[in-house]
C-alpha cells in the first residue's frame, strides 16, 4: 500500500502505519545500516590498539578526526539532494541518487586495513570517510520518511526504524564482539576486523538495492 498527499493529523493505528512499504524500507535501511555505526564508535579504539598499539592519550587525535569528517559527512549529507532538486530532480530521484552515491562512499572502507598497513593515517581517513558517508546516508535516510508519508505517520514510523536500528546495532555487536574474540584466541584479530569491515563496506548498498 502507498500513500499519497497528507492527512489530517490524527493518530493512525499501528495496522496502517505497518501497511505502508516506506515504513518497511525505511525500518530495513536503518537495521542494516545503524549498526555500522555503532560498529565504528565503539570498536574504533580497539582497532587502534590492536592494529597500531594505540593506547589512552594517543587514540584522541584519531579518533577525533573521525567525527571531525563525520560531522562534515553529516552536513554535506543534506547539501547533495538538495542541489539535484534546485537542478530540476524529482524529490525521489534527487534523495536515492544521492543515497547511492553515499553508499559507494562506503565501499573504500573494505580496503582500510590495507591501506593502513602502509600508514595508518591512510586507515583513519578512509573509516572517517565511511563515517562520513554513513551520517550522509542517515541524514538522507531520515528525509524519504517525510518524503514518502502523511506528516501524521511521520513520528511513528521514525520511533518505530530507529526500534529496529537499535536491534540492528544489539545483532552488530554480538556479532563483531564474537568474531573478535574468536580470533583474537587464534592470534589473527586482524581477520575478524577485516571480516567486520567487509560487513560495513556492503550494508548500505544492500540496503539500498
Amino acid at each position: 500500500m502507498q500513500p499519497s498527499g497528507d492527512t489530517p493529523a490524527v493518530k493512525a493505528p499501528w495496522s496502517i502505519i505497518l501497511s505502508f512499504r516506506p515504513t518497511w524500507a525505511y525500518a530495513i535501511g536503518k537495521f542494516l545500516t545503524d549498526g555500522i555505526w555503532w560498529f565504528y564508535l565503539f570498536w574504533l579504539p580497539d582497532f587502534l590498539k590492536e592494529e597500531y598499539n594505540l593506547t589512552k592519550t594517543d587514540l584522541a587525535l584519531p579518533v577525533a578526526l573521525v567525527y571531525v569528517l563525520a560531522t562534515v559527512g553529516s552536513v554535506f549529507g543534506g547539501w547533495l539532494p538538495m542541489y539535484f532538486i534546485s537542478k530540476g530532480w524529482p524529490v525521489f530521484r534527487a534523495r536515492k541518487t544521492s543515497m547511492l552515491i553515499y553508499a559507494f562512499c562506503v565501499l573504500p572502507v573494505l580496503f582500510s586495513q590495507i591501506a593502513g598497513s602502509y600508514n595508518m593515517w591512510f586507515a583513519i581517513l578512509i573509516i572517517g570517510f565511511a563515517a562520513a558517508a554513513h551520517q550522509a546516508w542517515s541524514a538522507n535516510l531520515y528525509t524519504t520518511v517525510s518524503d514518502a508519508l502523511p506528516k501524521n505517520l511521520v513520528a511513528s514510523v521514525i520511533g518505530f526504524g530507529g526500534m529496529i536500528g537499535s536491534f540492528g546495532g544489539v545483532l552488530v555487536a554480538k556479532v563483531a564482539g564474537w568474531l573478535f574474540d574468536y580470533y583474537k584466541g587464534l592470534g589473527h584479530i586482524e581477520t575478524g576486523y577485516y571480516i567486520m569491515f567487509i560487513i560495513s563496506g556492503l550494508a548500505y548498498l544492500t540496503a539500498l538495492f
